[in-house]
């Protein structure tokens, strides 16, 4: 499916799927969406020395980018996991037309940038010290057949389910609590009720949160 390069109202780019008439970001804001979805209600609300984060799916990579920004602040004893599952990596050209790294004054993440695209897949690599880095290219369907560590933080950033129904539906949400800790967070931008029942359904403590711009809200929930 042909993609294309669109600017969203925080000044930050985003993929954009004409035949889909989706894009990758909140055309609100793709950098303000990442960070308040993944960082201020995930990551921030985890407190372990070493956190296990899985990432469905990896896109552009603005998630990873974000959580090694909040990561460079903290503590430098703190340790990342990060797991990752894409099945349609973008390609070179628009990594570069993207051009998150100018979006961090940070050095370390201008040079992360094109470092977490040029890793090699199913391969874990220590990007910066203490924060390693797995992209598995793979269906989202075939996660209940990886070998991963428990998870404490899942980033549940699939395709919205008008365009993949199939992704906000039991039988995956069953596949990656089978893979979270008691305790462990999964944060999405999606608020359907059907989310919530499912989770709910799956013995999760939901929470309704607020939305980051451009939504009214969105959802946290809690494995019991």
């Amino acid at each position: 499916m042909k993609r294309e390069i669109r600017t969203t109202s925080d000044g930050s780019k985003t993929l954009f799927i004409s035949d889909l008439n989706e894009s990758y970001h909140s055309h609100h804001g793709a950098l303000q969406e990442a960070k308040h979805v993944f960082i201020e209600n995930g990551l921030k609300l985890i407190n372990d020395c070493e956190i296990n984060i899985l990432e469905l799916g990896f896109g552009t990579g603005l998630n990873v980018l974000v959580t090694i920004n909040e990561f460079l602040k903290t503590d430098k004893n703190h340790k990342i996991n990060y797991f990752t599952l894409e099945k349609y990596p973008i390609n070179e050209a628009e990594i570069l037309e993207l051009g998150y790294d100018e979006l961090f004054t940070d050095e370390n993440l201008k040079t992360t940038y094109s470092k977490i695209h040029l890793t090699e897949w199913e391969k874990s690599v220590e990007i910066l010290p203490n924060f390693t880095l797995m992209k598995i290219k793979c269906d989202f369907h075939e996660l209940s057949t990886l070998n991963l560590p428990t998870v404490d933080l899942v980033y549940y950033d699939c395709f919205g389910a008008r365009v993949q129904p199939d992704l906000w539906e039991h039988s995956l949400f069953t596949m990656v609590a089978g893979k979270m800790r008691a305790g462990a967070l999964l944060t999405t931008y999606s608020a359907k009720g059907s989310v919530k029942r499912i989770l709910q359904d799956l013995n999760f403590r939901v929470e309704k949160k607020a939305g980051p711009p451009g939504k009214r809200e969105m959802i946290n929930a809690r494995k019991n």
